[in-house]
Protein backbone atom coordinates (compact mmCIF):
# COMPACT_ATOMS: atom_id res chain seq x y z
CA UNK A 1 0.00 0.00 0.00
CA UNK A 2 0.92 3.56 -0.86
CA UNK A 3 2.84 5.44 2.73
CA UNK A 4 0.93 8.30 3.61
CA UNK A 5 2.51 11.54 4.82
CA UNK A 6 0.56 14.14 6.71
CA UNK A 7 1.53 17.57 7.04
CA UNK A 8 -0.61 19.40 9.49
CA UNK A 9 -1.38 23.61 9.76
CA UNK A 10 0.90 24.50 13.07
CA UNK A 11 -1.47 25.80 15.76
CA UNK A 12 1.50 26.81 18.34
CA UNK A 13 0.78 30.48 18.91
CA UNK A 14 3.76 32.62 16.68
CA UNK A 15 4.71 29.38 14.61
CA UNK A 16 4.85 30.17 11.03
CA UNK A 17 6.80 27.53 9.54
CA UNK A 18 5.79 24.46 7.87
CA UNK A 19 7.42 21.40 7.88
CA UNK A 20 7.59 20.74 3.97
CA UNK A 21 7.66 22.60 0.76
CA UNK A 22 6.93 22.42 -2.26
CA UNK A 23 9.78 21.56 -3.71
CA UNK A 24 10.13 18.60 -1.33
CA UNK A 25 6.62 17.45 -1.85
CA UNK A 26 7.34 16.86 -5.75
CA UNK A 27 10.64 14.81 -4.55
CA UNK A 28 8.46 12.66 -2.10
CA UNK A 29 5.72 11.97 -4.44
CA UNK A 30 8.36 10.69 -7.26
CA UNK A 31 8.99 8.78 -4.55
CA UNK A 32 5.75 7.04 -4.20
CA UNK A 33 4.67 8.96 -1.29
CA UNK A 34 1.42 10.45 -1.10
CA UNK A 35 1.84 13.43 0.65
CA UNK A 36 -1.76 15.09 2.26
CA UNK A 37 -1.29 18.82 3.32
CA UNK A 38 -3.83 20.36 5.68
CA UNK A 39 -5.41 23.30 4.25
CA UNK A 40 -3.54 26.64 4.85
CA UNK A 41 -0.64 24.86 6.36
CA UNK A 42 2.08 26.77 4.08
CA UNK A 43 0.13 30.28 3.84
CA UNK A 44 2.18 31.82 7.11
CA UNK A 45 5.69 30.67 5.61
CA UNK A 46 4.31 32.10 1.65
CA UNK A 47 3.58 28.74 0.48
CA UNK A 48 0.11 28.35 -1.15
CA UNK A 49 -2.31 25.54 -1.37
CA UNK A 50 -1.97 25.84 -5.06
CA UNK A 51 1.74 25.18 -4.72
CA UNK A 52 1.47 22.27 -3.18
CA UNK A 53 -1.36 20.87 -5.76
CA UNK A 54 0.91 21.68 -8.28
CA UNK A 55 3.78 19.70 -6.38
CA UNK A 56 1.46 16.42 -6.67
CA UNK A 57 0.04 16.84 -2.97
CA UNK A 58 -3.15 16.55 -2.07
CA UNK A 59 -4.94 19.16 0.27
CA UNK A 60 -6.87 18.16 3.37
CA UNK A 61 -9.83 20.43 4.19
CA UNK A 62 -10.33 18.94 8.01
CA UNK A 63 -7.78 17.30 10.34
CA UNK A 64 -9.79 14.63 10.20
CA UNK A 65 -9.28 14.18 6.74
CA UNK A 66 -5.54 14.57 6.28
CA UNK A 67 -4.95 12.50 9.17
CA UNK A 68 -7.34 9.46 7.86
CA UNK A 69 -4.65 6.54 7.27
CA UNK A 70 -1.98 8.69 7.61
CA UNK A 71 1.14 6.56 8.25
CA UNK A 72 3.68 9.31 8.86
CA UNK A 73 2.79 12.68 10.25
CA UNK A 74 5.34 15.49 9.97
CA UNK A 75 5.83 18.31 12.37
CA UNK A 76 7.64 21.71 13.65
CA UNK A 77 6.08 22.12 17.08
CA UNK A 78 5.58 19.06 19.35
CA UNK A 79 2.00 17.67 19.20
CA UNK A 80 -0.58 18.32 21.93
CA UNK A 81 -2.54 15.74 24.04
CA UNK A 82 -5.39 16.87 21.61
CA UNK A 83 -3.25 16.25 18.65
CA UNK A 84 -2.05 13.13 19.83
CA UNK A 85 -5.95 11.92 20.23
CA UNK A 86 -6.61 11.96 16.96
CA UNK A 87 -3.84 9.79 15.24
CA UNK A 88 -4.32 5.69 14.72
CA UNK A 89 -2.09 3.44 16.60
CA UNK A 90 1.75 2.88 14.59
CA UNK A 91 1.24 5.95 13.36
CA UNK A 92 5.04 7.75 13.02
CA UNK A 93 5.44 11.35 14.33
CA UNK A 94 8.58 13.12 13.35
CA UNK A 95 9.15 16.63 14.34
CA UNK A 96 10.90 18.75 17.27
CA UNK A 97 9.56 17.10 20.36
CA UNK A 98 10.62 18.76 23.90
CA UNK A 99 10.29 16.33 26.24
CA UNK A 100 11.02 17.42 28.87
CA UNK A 101 8.26 20.58 29.07
CA UNK A 102 5.87 18.10 26.79
CA UNK A 103 5.00 14.86 28.76
CA UNK A 104 1.60 14.36 29.22
CA UNK A 105 2.06 14.69 25.35
CA UNK A 106 4.60 11.57 25.70
CA UNK A 107 2.49 9.76 27.93
CA UNK A 108 -0.55 9.92 25.42
CA UNK A 109 1.69 8.60 22.59
CA UNK A 110 3.03 6.21 24.45
CA UNK A 111 -0.19 4.98 25.50
CA UNK A 112 -2.02 5.40 22.30
CA UNK A 113 0.99 2.94 20.48
CA UNK A 114 2.10 6.29 18.79
CA UNK A 115 5.51 5.85 17.61
CA UNK A 116 7.86 9.38 17.97
CA UNK A 117 11.20 10.69 16.32
CA UNK A 118 12.56 13.61 18.21
CA UNK A 119 14.52 15.90 15.84
CA UNK A 120 16.66 17.60 18.53
CA UNK A 121 18.13 14.19 19.37
CA UNK A 122 19.66 13.56 16.03
CA UNK A 123 23.48 12.85 17.23
CA UNK A 124 25.77 15.31 15.55
CA UNK A 125 28.00 12.75 13.26
CA UNK A 126 28.63 13.54 9.93
CA UNK A 127 26.41 11.18 8.64
CA UNK A 128 23.22 12.97 10.11
CA UNK A 129 24.49 16.51 9.16
CA UNK A 130 21.81 16.49 6.25
CA UNK A 131 19.18 15.74 9.73
CA UNK A 132 20.56 18.16 11.55
CA UNK A 133 17.08 20.18 12.37
CA UNK A 134 18.31 21.81 15.49
CA UNK A 135 21.40 23.37 13.62
CA UNK A 136 19.44 25.20 10.48
CA UNK A 137 17.42 26.45 12.63
CA UNK A 138 19.89 28.24 14.81
CA UNK A 139 20.94 29.54 11.89
CA UNK A 140 18.25 31.26 11.31
CA UNK A 141 17.62 32.74 14.84
CA UNK A 142 21.63 33.65 15.14
CA UNK A 143 20.41 35.94 11.45
CA UNK A 144 17.35 37.23 12.89
CA UNK A 145 19.27 37.82 16.54
CA UNK A 146 21.75 40.04 14.96
CA UNK A 147 18.94 42.15 12.51
CA UNK A 148 16.80 42.05 15.54
CA UNK A 149 19.97 44.15 17.48
CA UNK A 150 20.67 46.27 14.76
CA UNK A 151 16.92 47.21 14.56
CA UNK A 152 16.54 48.37 18.06
CA UNK A 153 20.13 49.71 18.36
CA UNK A 154 20.57 53.40 18.36
CA UNK A 155 23.38 52.94 16.13
CA UNK A 156 25.03 53.02 13.26
CA UNK A 157 26.74 49.92 12.78
CA UNK A 158 29.01 50.39 10.05
CA UNK A 159 31.98 53.10 10.35
CA UNK A 160 30.47 56.73 8.32
CA UNK A 161 32.39 58.95 6.84
CA UNK A 162 30.56 61.61 6.08
CA UNK A 163 30.36 65.74 5.71
CA UNK A 164 28.97 65.84 9.07
CA UNK A 165 31.74 63.93 10.59
CA UNK A 166 33.24 60.24 10.92
CA UNK A 167 30.67 57.82 12.70
CA UNK A 168 32.27 55.44 14.60
CA UNK A 169 31.64 51.56 14.13
CA UNK A 170 29.09 49.82 16.81
CA UNK A 171 30.53 46.96 19.09
CA UNK A 172 28.75 43.55 19.07
CA UNK A 173 29.19 40.59 21.36
CA UNK A 174 28.17 37.51 21.05
CA UNK A 175 28.31 35.03 23.73
CA UNK A 176 28.73 31.85 22.30
CA UNK A 177 29.88 30.15 19.21
CA UNK A 178 27.71 27.53 18.32
CA UNK A 179 26.13 27.33 15.01
CA UNK A 180 23.79 30.36 16.31
CA UNK A 181 26.58 32.28 17.37
CA UNK A 182 28.65 32.23 14.25
CA UNK A 183 25.97 33.06 12.41
CA UNK A 184 25.19 36.04 14.40
CA UNK A 185 28.61 36.73 14.05
CA UNK A 186 28.71 36.79 10.44
CA UNK A 187 25.48 38.87 9.87
CA UNK A 188 26.63 41.36 12.19
CA UNK A 189 30.26 41.79 10.14
CA UNK A 190 28.17 42.43 7.49
CA UNK A 191 26.83 45.07 8.68
CA UNK A 192 30.12 46.60 9.20
CA UNK A 193 29.76 46.56 12.95
CA UNK A 194 33.22 45.23 15.42
CA UNK A 195 32.39 42.02 16.77
CA UNK A 196 33.97 40.57 19.49
CA UNK A 197 32.62 36.77 20.43
CA UNK A 198 33.85 34.12 23.40
CA UNK A 199 33.02 30.56 24.01
CA UNK A 200 34.07 28.34 26.77
CA UNK A 201 35.03 25.65 24.05
CA UNK A 202 38.28 26.59 22.40
CA UNK A 203 38.12 25.25 19.35
CA UNK A 204 35.35 27.94 18.64
CA UNK A 205 38.47 30.13 18.14
CA UNK A 206 39.35 29.16 15.02
CA UNK A 207 35.81 29.57 14.24
CA UNK A 208 35.76 32.64 15.04
CA UNK A 209 38.60 34.44 13.62
CA UNK A 210 37.72 33.10 10.57
CA UNK A 211 34.61 35.38 10.65
CA UNK A 212 36.42 38.33 11.03
CA UNK A 213 36.00 38.91 14.69
CA UNK A 214 38.31 39.09 18.02
CA UNK A 215 37.92 35.71 20.03
CA UNK A 216 37.92 36.92 23.72
CA UNK A 217 40.67 34.00 25.23
CA UNK A 218 40.11 32.55 29.17
CA UNK A 219 42.31 29.52 29.74
CA UNK A 220 39.13 27.42 30.37
CA UNK A 221 38.47 24.64 27.74
CA UNK A 222 34.93 23.76 28.52
CA UNK A 223 34.74 21.26 25.37
CA UNK A 224 32.13 18.63 25.88
CA UNK A 225 30.53 15.47 24.37
CA UNK A 226 28.74 15.88 21.07
CA UNK A 227 29.70 19.02 20.04
CA UNK A 228 28.17 20.83 23.41
CA UNK A 229 29.90 22.57 25.99
CA UNK A 230 30.38 21.04 29.53
CA UNK A 231 29.14 23.00 32.76
CA UNK A 232 31.86 24.65 34.28
CA UNK A 233 33.54 25.07 37.75
CA UNK A 234 32.57 27.01 40.21
CA UNK A 235 36.20 29.01 40.19
CA UNK A 236 36.05 28.53 36.07
CA UNK A 237 32.95 30.81 36.47
CA UNK A 238 34.02 33.27 38.41
CA UNK A 239 36.80 34.09 35.46
CA UNK A 240 34.43 33.87 33.25
CA UNK A 241 32.24 36.05 34.44
CA UNK A 242 35.06 39.19 35.28
CA UNK A 243 35.95 38.59 31.64
CA UNK A 244 32.53 38.44 29.66
CA UNK A 245 31.65 41.23 32.34
CA UNK A 246 34.15 44.03 31.20
CA UNK A 247 33.08 42.78 27.20
CA UNK A 248 29.56 42.95 28.08
CA UNK A 249 30.26 46.59 29.69
CA UNK A 250 32.01 47.66 25.97
CA UNK A 251 29.26 46.75 23.55
CA UNK A 252 26.59 48.51 22.15
CA UNK A 253 24.68 44.88 21.08
CA UNK A 254 25.26 41.65 23.39
CA UNK A 255 23.37 38.41 21.47
CA UNK A 256 23.65 35.83 23.87
CA UNK A 257 23.31 32.12 22.52
CA UNK A 258 25.02 29.99 25.38
CA UNK A 259 22.32 26.89 26.44
CA UNK A 260 22.99 23.28 26.87
CA UNK A 261 20.55 20.79 26.43
CA UNK A 262 17.64 19.96 28.32
CA UNK A 263 18.55 22.37 31.02
CA UNK A 264 18.02 25.99 32.14
CA UNK A 265 20.82 28.09 30.08
CA UNK A 266 23.81 29.41 32.10
CA UNK A 267 23.41 33.09 33.13
CA UNK A 268 26.41 35.17 31.72
CA UNK A 269 25.33 38.62 31.86
CA UNK A 270 24.29 40.01 35.53
CA UNK A 271 22.10 42.45 36.75
CA UNK A 272 25.33 44.44 38.53
CA UNK A 273 26.41 43.77 35.37
CA UNK A 274 23.66 45.50 33.17
CA UNK A 275 23.84 48.28 35.29
CA UNK A 276 27.60 48.52 34.16
CA UNK A 277 26.30 48.97 30.80
CA UNK A 278 26.04 51.80 28.01
CA UNK A 279 22.72 53.61 28.02
CA UNK A 280 21.34 52.84 24.45
CA UNK A 281 22.78 49.08 24.75
CA UNK A 282 20.63 46.05 23.35
CA UNK A 283 20.93 42.54 24.84
CA UNK A 284 19.37 39.55 22.30
CA UNK A 285 18.75 36.88 24.86
CA UNK A 286 18.44 33.71 22.37
CA UNK A 287 18.31 31.35 25.09
CA UNK A 288 15.62 33.50 26.61
CA UNK A 289 13.02 30.29 26.34
CA UNK A 290 15.08 28.22 28.75
CA UNK A 291 15.65 30.84 31.43
CA UNK A 292 17.94 33.17 29.84
CA UNK A 293 21.31 33.98 29.77
CA UNK A 294 20.77 37.33 31.17
CA UNK A 295 19.90 37.37 34.69
CA UNK A 296 17.10 40.37 34.22
CA UNK A 297 15.65 38.86 30.91
CA UNK A 298 11.86 38.05 30.62
CA UNK A 299 11.11 35.18 27.99
CA UNK A 300 8.69 36.50 25.00
CA UNK A 301 9.40 40.45 26.61
CA UNK A 302 11.38 43.52 26.13
CA UNK A 303 11.81 45.77 29.14
CA UNK A 304 14.45 48.66 29.60
CA UNK A 305 16.52 48.52 32.77
CA UNK A 306 19.17 51.04 33.43
CA UNK A 307 18.59 52.59 29.87
CA UNK A 308 19.79 48.97 28.41
CA UNK A 309 16.97 47.20 26.25
CA UNK A 310 16.77 43.24 27.21
CA UNK A 311 15.33 41.54 24.73
CA UNK A 312 13.60 38.15 25.31
CA UNK A 313 12.60 36.43 21.60
CA UNK A 314 10.94 33.35 21.34
CA UNK A 315 11.09 31.14 18.35
CA UNK A 316 13.18 33.41 16.05
CA UNK A 317 13.41 30.98 13.33
CA UNK A 318 9.63 31.42 12.89
CA UNK A 319 10.53 35.14 12.11
CA UNK A 320 12.11 33.75 8.45
CA UNK A 321 9.41 31.18 7.73
CA UNK A 322 10.24 30.73 4.04
CA UNK A 323 13.55 29.80 4.14
CA UNK A 324 13.55 27.96 7.78
CA UNK A 325 10.21 25.81 6.67
CA UNK A 326 12.60 24.88 3.17
CA UNK A 327 15.41 23.87 5.12
CA UNK A 328 13.83 22.17 7.92
CA UNK A 329 12.00 19.79 5.37
CA UNK A 330 15.10 19.35 3.91
CA UNK A 331 15.65 17.87 7.38
CA UNK A 332 12.99 15.67 7.31
CA UNK A 333 13.37 14.70 3.92
CA UNK A 334 16.83 12.98 4.87
CA UNK A 335 15.53 11.77 7.65
CA UNK A 336 12.71 10.17 6.42
CA UNK A 337 15.14 8.16 4.19
CA UNK A 338 15.97 5.93 7.23
CA UNK A 339 12.80 4.69 7.44
CA UNK A 340 12.59 3.37 4.06
CA UNK A 341 14.36 -0.22 2.96
CA UNK A 342 15.65 -0.71 -0.54
CA UNK A 343 12.66 -2.14 -2.03
CA UNK A 344 10.84 1.43 -0.97
CA UNK A 345 9.03 -0.06 2.24
CA UNK A 346 8.91 1.20 5.68
CA UNK A 347 11.37 -0.48 7.91
CA UNK A 348 9.58 -2.25 10.83
CA UNK A 349 13.32 -2.46 13.05
CA UNK A 350 14.76 0.68 13.84
CA UNK A 351 18.32 0.06 13.71
CA UNK A 352 20.39 2.44 12.35
CA UNK A 353 21.87 4.45 14.98
CA UNK A 354 20.43 7.84 14.17
CA UNK A 355 17.03 6.43 14.64
CA UNK A 356 18.02 4.70 17.47
CA UNK A 357 18.82 8.05 19.51
CA UNK A 358 16.13 9.64 18.14
CA UNK A 359 13.58 6.95 18.77
CA UNK A 360 11.53 8.60 21.71
CA UNK A 361 8.47 6.66 22.02
CA UNK A 362 7.90 3.17 19.92
CA UNK A 363 5.07 0.17 20.48
CA UNK A 364 3.87 1.46 23.53
CA UNK A 365 7.02 2.39 25.40
CA UNK A 366 9.26 5.89 26.17
CA UNK A 367 12.71 4.30 24.50
CA UNK A 368 14.23 7.59 25.75
CA UNK A 369 16.23 7.24 28.98
CA UNK A 370 15.90 10.83 30.01
CA UNK A 371 12.70 10.84 28.55
CA UNK A 372 11.79 8.03 30.85
CA UNK A 373 13.29 9.13 34.02
CA UNK A 374 11.50 12.39 34.28
CA UNK A 375 8.54 10.32 33.66
CA UNK A 376 9.28 8.64 36.50
CA UNK A 377 8.33 5.27 34.48
CA UNK A 378 4.51 5.71 36.16
CA UNK A 379 1.28 6.17 34.35
CA UNK A 380 0.71 9.86 33.37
Amino acid sequence: MTVVIAVPKEQAPGEQRVASVPEIVQKMTKSGYEVRIEHDAGSSAYYSDDLFIAAGAKIASSRTELLDGARIVLRVQPPTVADVDQLSEGTIVIGFMNPANNLEAIARMRDRKVTAFALEFVPRITRAQSMDALSSQATAGGYVAAILGADNCPKFLPMLTTAAGTIRPATVLILGAGVAGLMAIATAKRLGAIVEAYDVRRAAGEQVRSLGAKFLELEINAEGQGGYARELTPEEKAKEQQMVSAAVARADIVITTAAIPGRKAPVLITKETVATMRPGAVVIDMAAESGGNCELTQSGKTIREHGVLIIGPQNLPARVPFHTSQMYAKNLQSFLALLVDKDGKLVTEFTDEILVASLLVHAGEVRHGPTRELMSGGKR
